[in-house]
């Protein structure tokens, strides 16, 4: 199991690890804090991902574009791509 971390350079949150449910609280904890400004989420350091973590980061792209950013995601994985269309998550939910 691969802890989850992240990291913020400019408008960009960098997530490396397990994004999962055994592992996402602190980040959950976190979310105002990393999504702040934020507008591109880069998910080419995630090593896995559940539906507990998509669920996390479709929660994340609604707080960016509330904030009034256009929310985009980077690095999407096989994986993510496989959940997103299981659960027919319209194609602008993971932009």
């Amino acid at each position: 199991m691969e802890q989850l971390s992240w990291t913020r350079d400019g408008e960009t949150l960098s997530l490396r690890g397990e994004l999962d449910q055994d592992l996402l609280v602190p980040l959950w904890d976190a979310r105002a804090e990393a999504t702040s400004g934020a507008q591109v989420i880069d998910l080419s350091g995630l090593s896995r991902v559940d539906t507990a973590g998509l669920a996390l980061l479709i929660h994340f792209i609604e707080l960016i574009r509330r904030q009034g950013n256009t929310a985009s995601v980077k690095g999407v994985s096989e994986n993510v791509a496989t959940l997103a269309g299981l659960y027919n998550l319209p194609a602008d939910m993971i932009p």
